[in-house]
């Protein structure tokens, strides 16, 4: 198997597509399409269809074979994932039978110097998934010190991210930080490592990307999206990368899940009923002859649910973390 051949094979892909069971005849979303590895998968089921979709235009564009090939089956749409629900409407198919989703930034991405996702790699600092709006450079030269220290401490899971923040703001008074390899050096005289440990900047450019993409708040609105053009027995199916994606999977799934009839101080307060029922108790992982070949995925958790015939929930406020036009502004 050449490398271009094993961009298309998905991380936990042949355990997504086996938990999103496609039907024959049966319409599904590819909700992050990528190198077009689910999407190839469920075509080989017969007469299915599939909506796909990706921020990427690279990406995009590299899917024009797939749909040339599939013989008017596939649908490849350039659109965040968060608006599938308006996207399947726009494709006369407000329900479907199943969604897939591999969440965060792709190989395909991360190996690409001028994207500016790797600290291993020396190019711009962009990190935009789609081409529009601030780069990971304009949020470095116009955040604050505190809006710095919390988007690292919060989507990177930094510990060190005050020290990390004031070092930003220090080298910045000197020049702009532009460059994949300055913000790695700088990151790496504040944040010591062992031998056999993640690289100092791991946490950094991973807090960086998710910020300056929403990942987190494009999550949690897939899934609700999802939710609602699900039919009653359609599948949802999830991969994740780290522990604040897989949260949020879990927490959806196990409250979409749950019955409730009020509280006992408050009875009359009847709760929604089950819009889900979660297929793996536990995250299915990958076992490992797959970490052995790809490395990356080592942390990714597969979880999987099938829509009831409940009404979808009604969708819950985002959480109130560091935003880009707050950070924008300098605080």
């Amino acid at each position: 198997m050449t490398p271009a051949d094993q961009r298309h094979i998905p991380v936990l892909g042949r355990q997504a597509i086996a938990w999103l069971a496609p039907r024959d005849g049966g319409l599904y979303v590819d909700a992050t399409f990528g190198a077009g590895g689910y999407s190839a998968a469920i075509l080989k089921t017969a007469g299915t269809r599939v909506i796909a979709i990706d921020r990427d235009r690279r990406a995009v564009t590299a899917g024009f074979d797939l749909v040339d090939r599939s013989d008017g089956r596939l649908t490849l749409v350039e659109d965040r994932f968060s608006n599938l629900a308006e996207i399947c409407a726009a494709q006369g198919a407000p329900t479907v039978d199943g969604v897939v989703m591999d969440v965060g930034v792709s190989s395909m991405q991360l190996g690409e110097a001028d994207r500016g996702f790797s600290f291993r790699l020396h190019g711009p600092l962009d990190m935009r998934m789609g081409h529009q709006g601030a780069t990971a450079a304009d949020v470095l030269a116009q955040a604050s010190e505190a809006d710095l220290a919390n988007i690292i401490y919060i989507f990177g899971e930094e510990r060190h991210s005050r020290a990390v923040a004031r070092a930003i703001v220090a080298a910045r008074k000197q020049a702009p930080i532009e460059t994949t390899r300055a913000l790695a050096d700088i990151v790496a005289k504040v944040v010591r490592s062992k031998p056999g440990e993640i690289h100092p900047a791991t946490r950094t450019f991973q807090g960086l990307r998710i910020f300056v993409n929403a990942e987190l708040d494009e999550l949690h609105l897939a899934l609700s999206a999802a939710e609602r053009v699900l039919k009653p027995g359609g599948r949802l199916v999830v991969v994740s990368f780290h522990s604040l994606e897989d949260r949020i999977v879990k927490n959806f799934l196990v409250e979409r899940a749950s019955a409730g009839g009020g509280s006992r101080h408050l009875p009359e307060l009847a709760q929604a009923a089950p819009s889900f029922s979660i297929l793996t108790k536990r995250p299915v992982t990958p076992d490992a002859a797959e970490i052995s070949a790809n490395p990356r995925a080592r942390s990714a958790k597969l979880r999987a649910a099938e829509r009831a015939d409940a009404p979808a929930h009604a969708a819950g406020e985002l959480p109130a973390w560091p935003t880009l036009e707050r950070a924008m502004r300098g605080g």
